[in-house]
């Protein structure tokens, strides 16, 4: 096969080098993940802690892969962002942001990262306080993980995106809660953040998506944002946006020279994946950025809000569609939770007691656990409860 085919042939995770990449990409973004939440604490600057994420993420893929003929793409496939309280998502300002952190806090922080264009983000919900979560934020964030929790074992070959919209409402319901409406999960392929097969998280008669049915070998990015609000979130200021992404379908000629110089530095340094406007000169950025929005060069991530005094939580993860069953690949453990509510539903209970592994067909041996090996992942995940720290996390 000479390159120019193997170029031609969509890489999946039929390959096993592809297996890899992934794997490789959602170890550096969970331990970037890890090391954002453990510099997390009253007064510390959300642009300091966003560009700790970044630079992580940077600094540890800028190590593999270097002495490799073909030149290999990789870095920060979604810019660090922590969105705190009622802020729902893409909150990653500006160095000249002084925006800090305050005890009691509910941060949700977003990130990606990417190794040859394969993808593997991840999203979660920590409270700045010591001890147990209780009251409302510990059902609205318990609300997003039990989601998640069933989300990964409705996510399976032979399932239909529907089905995934039902059971998170479902879910929410339970802890009182809602699902944020607009965001999507999505199917992801290499250098592609956002493909064609998506699951939308509330279905309403404004929304609508293809049907689609979950296929092996297809990876995806399952989002899930709860709120003890309305779940209909608002753009309150055009000017909070910093994150971004190139259209690359769109063309124009731009008037205005800064816009001109921003949009080929943006060509030049983030062809594909998002970007934050903080990796651009400020002041040329705020001017140039305006008008390759307007005429859709760019397409933003916009900052939303619910109602202030709602409590907004964000869990979201990359899962690998394997032939073996569902291998969930960034997450983090919770803090200890006490929710208000408890999950009597029996149809919820009978979607978390699925396993996320596919049992073998025949009658084969099955293989002695070496001492130490990780235990079969398919053991079932509890509902949260006021009695229980919170469903397991691999």
């Amino acid at each position: 096969m000479s390159d120019d085919e193997r170029e031609e042939k969509e890489l999946d995770l039929t390959s096993p080098e592809v297996v890899t990449k992934y794997k490789s990409a959602a170890e550096i973004v969970n331990k970037a993940l890890q090391l954002v939440i453990s510099e997390c604490k009253p007064k510390a600057k959300i642009v300091d802690l966003c560009e700790k994420g970044d630079s992580y993420i940077r600094e540890q893929t800028g190590n593999m892969y270097k002495n490799v003929k073909r030149k290999i793409e990789r870095g920060v496939a979604f810019p660090s962002c922590i969105s705190v309280n009622n802020t729902v998502c893409h909150y990653s300002p500006l160095a000249s942001d002084e925006s800090v952190l305050e005890e009691g806090d509910i941060l949700k922080i977003d990130m990606g990262c990417h190794i040859d264009g394969f993808i593997a983000v991840v999203a979660h919900t920590h409270v700045l306080q010591g001890g147990p979560v209780t009251g409302r934020a510990a059902d609205v964030i318990a609300a997003a993980n039990t989601a998640a929790e069933v989300a990964l074992r409705l996510i399976r070959p032979g399932k239909k995106n529907k089905d995934v919209t039902d059971a998170i409402q479902k879910v929410a319901a339970a802890y009182d809660c809602k699902i944020v409406e607009g965001v999507l999960s999505h199917q992801m392929k290499q250098f592609v953040i956002d493909g064609n097969k998506v699951v939308l998280s509330v279905s309403n008669p404004e929304t609508r998506v293809d049907d689609a049915e979950f296929e092996e070998n297809e990876v995806y990015s399952v989002d899930i944002v709860t709120s003890t609000g309305e779940g209909k979130p608002r753009l309150l200021d055009e000017k909070q946006t910093t994150i971004y992404k190139r259209a690359v379908d769109k063309n124009y000629h731009l008037k205005m020279k800064a816009s001109r110089f921003i949009f080929s530095e943006i060509s030049q340094k983030f062809p594909i994946m998002p970007f934050t406007a903080r990796a651009l000169e400020e002041k040329r950025a705020r001017l140039g950025l305006v008008e390759c929005v307007n005429h859709e060069l760019l397409q933003p991530y916009p900052v939303l809000h619910e109602k202030p005094g709602d409590l907004v939580a964000h869990i979201k993860f990359t899962v690998l569609l394997m032939p073996n069953g569902s291998d969930r690949i960034t997450s983090h453990s919770l803090q200890e939770m006490q929710p208000t509510k408890t999950i009597d539903d029996p149809e919820i209970k009978a979607w978390l007691a699925l396993g996320t592994k596919t049992k073998k067909k025949g009658g084969g041996k099955k293989k002695k656990a070496k001492k130490g090996d990780k235990a079969d992942d398919s053991a079932e995940a509890e509902p949260m409860e006021a009695t229980n720290g919170g469903a397991p996390q691999e």
